[in-house]
């Protein structure tokens, strides 16, 4: 896809605060804990290769991502920390990951002999390592039952000559909730599961960013640190207390293109949805859907000069058109999100008025926006 750099719009990422974020969770990680920055979904939209670079330096011992692919792009760029793949990985690709020593997470044993043969065709003295993947709750990946898991411990071991068990793990599916209950319940299920684990791996590992923030308790020496990196609140904002202050490193900037005085009863936009009741300035953005910017957003208030301006008429696939409060030059700063004046957007205002998590929003922005590293 082709960015756009020759465009009054970008999302600027403030790469102290990520180094903060990183650099806060690490001195608040208990000593012989690994640290591992998720980078899946082009580092949340912040830029993989760019994060990781910060991240490095803050103190992660590792990433996670969730292709190979991704993995690939990290190690394509010069970064030799440990990489996992949380996503399942074809088996026909497991000599790839393998040569690029990047770790798999496997979620059957007929994944680890599909993938033994294709290693043995291609024969080497390194090992595949491998994580086996715990479903203790979550229903999207693992292993669900202790008889299962000692049969892909049993073939693991058969296979040693080709792959090497380096981690276990699961995912909590609730974390980030005030309610402790079903974490509770998948942490029990986690450790009924490793009951069966005579030796265990290198990495044992539970924790996401919500459950190293609030579930201190748990027993792992790994951390997948992932939305909290980018200074985002896990539970958006069911829960406002964290041991530590992190920083959004996120905002989306553009600058008016176009501005006119509309006359009472003109309609703006597709559909004409929406019609002036007065004489009002319009403004044009030059982003829309296709950067990111849905069209569920119609209504939603942007800054500009500090002050709120509602989004009229429907969010098109390159601009959108604000009402403004009065004729500004062209090129004037719009902030949707990040600060203008004494205001600020966030990332979960956003996600708010579209009825979602903030995840979603900072992953839509596509890579046509420009990334300005600050």
């Amino acid at each position: 896809m082709v960015v756009g750099t020759l465009r009054n719009a970008q999302l600027v990422i403030n790469q102290q605060a990520i180094f903060e974020n990183v650099k806060n969770a690490r001195q608040h990680t208990d000593e012989g804990t690994d640290l591992f920055v998720v980078l899946k979904a082009n580092g949340y939209g912040h830029g993989a290769i760019q994060v990781a670079r910060i991240a490095e330096k803050a103190g992660a011992t590792g990433f996670c991502v969730a292709l190979l692919d991704e993995a690939l792009e990290l190690r394509n760029a010069g970064f030799n920390e440990p990489i996992l793949v949380l996503g399942i990985t074809d088996p026909e690709f497991a000599a790839i990951a393998r040569d690029h020593n990047i770790s798999l997470t496997v979620s059957s044993t007929e994944w680890l002999k599909s993938a033994a043969i294709t290693l043995k065709q291609v024969p080497s003295e390194t090992l595949l390592n491998v994580h086996l993947a715990l479903d203790t709750g979550m229903g999207r990946l693992g292993f669900q039952y202790a008889d299962e898991l000692k049969a892909a411990i049993q073939v693991l071991t058969d296979l040693n000559d080709v792959m090497n068990f380096e981690g276990i793990f699961t995912h909590f599916a609730t974390a980030d909730s005030p309610d402790d209950d079903y974490f509770n319940y998948q942490y029990d299920n986690f450790n009924k599961l490793m009951a069966v684990v005579a030796k265990r791996p290198k990495y044992v590992h539970v924790a996401n960013s919500a459950t190293s923030l609030w579930h201190k308790a748990c027993d792992g020496n790994m951390i997948r640190f992932g939305i909290a990196t980018y200074g985002l609140n896990p539970s958006g904002t069911d829960i406002t207390q964290l041991p530590y202050k992190i920083h959004p490193a996120l905002s989306l900037q553009a600058g008016l293109i176009y501005v006119k005085l509309v006359k009472k009863g003109r309609s703006i936009g597709y559909g004409a949805t929406y019609t002036a009741q007065d004489d009002e300035w319009i403004g044009t953005v030059p982003v829309g859907y296709a950067d990111g910017v849905p069209r569920k957003l119609q209504g939603f208030s942007v800054l500009v000069d500090g002050q709120w301006c509602p989004i009229v008429g429907r969010v098109c696939m390159d601009q959108f058109m604000i009402k403004l409060p009065k004729s500004y030059e062209y090129g004037t700063p719009v902030t949707i999100i990040g600060h203008s004046g004494d205001k600020q957007i966030t990332a979960d205002d956003v996600a708010k008025y579209l009825g979602t998590i903030s995840y979603e929003v900072i992953c839509g922005f596509s890579d046509r926006l420009k990334r300005k590293y600050v």
